[in-house]
């Protein structure tokens, strides 16, 4: 399979995302907009992954490459392509879709639970009833048309969600390491301030290996879903 990610910032990148491309033996490209624009034509990919990043997608004029970016993402799904985002990731593809991205009530930067909805229907990913997952985030948006919601949290109503079979955005990071972990709170570390679902630097980083265990092993069966559904031609 043909993967292809884009990456806004040098500190948040693949994660554990990019072992499991590795061990799968996929074919991995990467645009890494804070180096370059170039991206590679829709037909050699299968799959596309969007990353997080601390700017907005409402940032155009600070980052011309945004407009750039959502015409990509837009025409990989307007051509049936799989795609996943990840953060600013799910905020750009709501964005394409034509919906909102606006700041959330509260910043939500710590270890939190989300909870899962559940559905009958195949085609739609579960996720577990409850799960402690990574967030970065300061803002949310409105659900694309047609979007199911995959799960919900205290601190914000859109935490994941997925459109027709192959699109899945998550607010969150289910990608996170322990060393992916320590660079985003490096970089960003003067958004950690008291609030109710902000977390202290310690005890976002002072977290056991089987939590981060746990998340990436339902990132990889998140990528497993999407990795089926690519080679389907249904949309």
């Amino acid at each position: 399979m043909r993967v292809h990610y884009l990456q806004h910032v040098p500190f948040e990148g693949p994660g554990s995302i990019g072992p499991l491309l590795e061990s799968a033996g996929h074919r991995v490209t990467v645009t890494k907009f804070y180096e370059s624009t170039s991206l590679p034509h829709h037909d050699q990919l299968d799959l596309l992954i969007i990353m997080g990043g601390p700017m907005s997608v409402n940032d155009e004029e600070r980052f011309p490459w945004l407009r750039l970016e959502k015409q990509f993402i837009k025409h990989s799904i307007k051509s049936g392509k799989a795609v996943l985002g990840i953060c600013l990731g799910a905020q750009l593809i709501a964005s394409t879709l034509g919906e909102s991205v606006y700041p959330n009530r509260r910043k939500e930067i710590g270890w939190f639970p989300v909870q899962g909805i559940p559905s009958e229907d195949d085609h739609i990913f579960r996720f577990p009833p409850l799960i402690e997952v990574f967030h970065w985030h300061g803002e949310t948006f409105d659900l694309p048309e047609g979007a199911v919601l995959l799960a919900r949290s205290e601190g914000c109503e859109n935490q994941a969600f997925q459109v027709g079979r192959k699109v899945i955005g998550l607010q969150f990071h289910l990608e996170t390491t322990p060393e992916s972990a320590r660079a985003i709170v490096r970089n960003c570390r003067a958004e950690i301030l008291p609030s109710k679902f902000v977390q202290p630097e310690a005890v976002i980083l002072d977290q056991p290996p089987e939590k981060y265990r746990r998340i990436n092993d339902l990132m990889a069966e998140i990528f497993l879903f999407l990795s089926r559904k690519s080679v389907d031609t249904s949309p």
